[in-house]
């Protein structure tokens, strides 16, 4: 359904401008800030029932609506929008079935203590999209737009973003490539889409307790030259192998290695790596199998402001056996969106079992969460600029 310009629901202090196909925000000191995208909203007329707090998993339950653009050569990017949450139909020969061309993300919307919702470093997530699809071929989405999808599609569920500490609303945007061909090459046709869901923490209640970690020397997730670094769905199946054997054996996850040697460290589970040996905090440097976690920006960024030594280098196995050894290794944990930090209590080595700081969070990890989750719940002043106010 095509709705006018006149009657473009506006978000927040965008005023549409008929014609325009922009609208202009007024900054907070009075000047103009950047244009902002119209989109147009097509509210659902009848509501899903919302799941209590205390009921929330993850990513099961889904708000009332959707946002979509569609791409198409030639024309580039047309008819942002927000809609009602619907299935899509795909021709059975799109692309994505067949090729893989899938690309995702994914961030939260928080509801603060004094009841604002607010987005955390929503335009990091936005450029790491963007970034991230010229390797797999597809069309980049202006981060621009993309955060503009994002704040319309919030704005308009944002009754959905639950109030309960632990809890957020988790928020996927996704590009698919849906052409009808069979051949190897690159669609001329994408849908680009946005979903969201109420979320609990991400361990259940689980919580903060530590993982059990096996170190995994057979399987590979991601080679060189690979889409390691990109946040590629084919980076996902290829971890599901492995994961379910880790399981099996008792352990939640696994610490990824190398595809050479398997002695380098990469990403535990779906997160980003840090381990603290001595007073050091070290994280395995992003060499283009390991994506460039948001959240171990964070981590690197307040261990710098606390004075907290920082490496981004190349750690193996050995490294950290030896750690372990001679008493200097003191944390390990993963850093990432779903669960923000999540130490880990154990590694298993092949016949080695490996327990960290007793098998209890590590007061690193433990600071860290709380400085991130403060900021996210708006306890403390943001004074990064890491949070956007939705409207």
């Amino acid at each position: 359904m095509t709705v006018p310009a006149s009657e473009l629901k506006t978000l927040g202090a965008t005023t549409t401008i008929a014609g325009s196909g922009v609208g202009v925000v007024p900054s907070a000191g009075g000047a103009t800030a950047r244009a902002r995208a119209a989109i147009r909203t097509e509210l659902s007329g009848s509501r899903r029932a919302r799941p209590q707090d205390g009921e929330l998993v993850f990513g099961r339950a889904f708000t009332d609506h959707i946002a979509i653009a569609d791409w198409t050569e030639g024309k580039g990017w047309t008819d942002p929008r927000v809609v009602p949450y619907g299935s899509f139909s795909l021709d059975p020969a799109s692309a994505v079935f067949h090729y893989g061309q899938e690309i995702f993300d994914g961030l939260k919307a928080y509801r603060t203590v004094d009841g604002r919702v607010q987005l955390f470093r929503a335009d990091r997530h936005c450029r790491r999209l963007a970034e991230g699809a010229p390797r797999l071929c597809m069309p980049s989405v202006d981060p621009d737009l993309t955060l503009d999808l994002l704040l319309g599609l919030v704005s308009a569920d944002r009754d959905w973003v639950p109030k309960s500490e632990g809890t957020s609303l988790y928020i996927r945007p996704t590009l698919i490539a849906t052409e009808p061909f069979l051949g190897v090459r690159p669609s001329k046709r994408y849908i680009f889409f946005i979903i969201a869901s109420p979320v609990g923490a991400y361990h259940g209640a689980a919580g903060f307790s530590p993982a059990r970690i096996w170190v995994e020397d057979k399987y590979v997730r991601a080679a060189p030259g690979g889409l390691g670094a990109v946040k590629a769905g084919a980076n996902y199946v290829a971890s599901l192998l492995a994961a379910e054997e880790a399981k099996a054996r008792g352990y939640d996850q696994v610490l990824w290695t190398d595809a050479k040697e398997h002695r380098h460290l990469e990403e535990v589970g779906t997160m980003n790596l840090a381990v603290v040996i001595g007073d050091e905090l070290i994280t395995p440097a992003l060499d283009g199998t390991i994506l460039g976690g948001v959240t171990r920006d964070s981590v690197l960024t307040l261990c710098r402001e606390w004075g907290v030594a920082t490496s981004e280098r190349a750690l193996t196995i050995d490294e950290l056996l030896a750690a372990h050894r001679d008493g200097s290794l003191r944390e390990v944990f993963g850093c990432g969106t779903a669960a923000v930090i999540t130490p880990v209590g154990e590694l298993g080595w092949k016949d080695e079992r490996i327990l960290i700081n007793g098998g209890k969070p590590g007061p690193l990890a433990e600071r860290l969460f709380k400085a991130i989750t403060d900021v996210q719940y708006g306890r403390v002043p943001d004074t990064h600029g890491w949070t956007i106010a939705v409207p």
